[in-house]
């Protein structure tokens, strides 16, 4: 991502009739990023501005999303116009990631190590109904699922840019 904005939500659906919008959560701050008064811009996959900013009203979690409104928007007509909008902050306002911990966007192109023996790259995260993610990774040209989660995933090490995993038995083999 070269665009000065980092992703933190991305539009699942209009809720309800009064302008209220289901979001998929993509910091790991939604109740300090999703409050009244923060600006969310548009943006597209390189984190670039595509549309003028939206105040948040109010934003509180729902199940395991969030459910947000924003100001100006009274009814779910204008959020139908907007399927699957991703909205960003600048990267400056966000708490940057600890050492063991990724950015959305560094996920891509990261080498995953199992016993020190880089076995593929990482090509995305997916987050699975239930709210549990899958580390996507591209062995020898095949798309394995990695659970992303302890004990599986041993070590991030952002600054190598290695994901070390400890898979089940068989699992880079299917």
């Amino acid at each position: 991502m070269q665009g000065g904005y980092l992703a933190v939500a991305r539009l699942k659906k209009p809720h309800g009739l009064k302008g209220e919008a289901v979001v998929w959560v993509l910091t790991d701050d939604p109740a300090e990023v999703l409050v009244a008064g923060r600006a969310l811009v548009p943006i597209d996959d390189e984190g670039q501005a595509i549309g003028e900013p939206v105040i948040v009203e109010r934003g509180r979690p729902y199940h395991r999303q969030w459910l947000v409104k924003f100001q100006g928007v009274d009814d779910r007509t204008v959020l139908e116009r907007w399927p699957q909008r991703v909205f960003g902050v600048p990267r400056e306002t966000l708490r940057p990631p600890a050492d063991d911990e990724l950015y959305l966007h560094e996920v891509p192109g990261t080498a995953v190590v199992v016993g020190g023996t880089v076995v593929g790259v990482a090509t995305g995260l997916l987050e699975l109904p239930g709210g549990s993610r899958v580390l996507q990774v591209d062995v020898s040209g095949r798309e394995v699922l990695v659970p992303f989660r302890t004990p599986i995933v041993v070590r991030i090490d952002r600054s190598a840019r290695r994901i070390e995993v400890d898979p089940p038995a068989g699992l880079l083999e299917l």
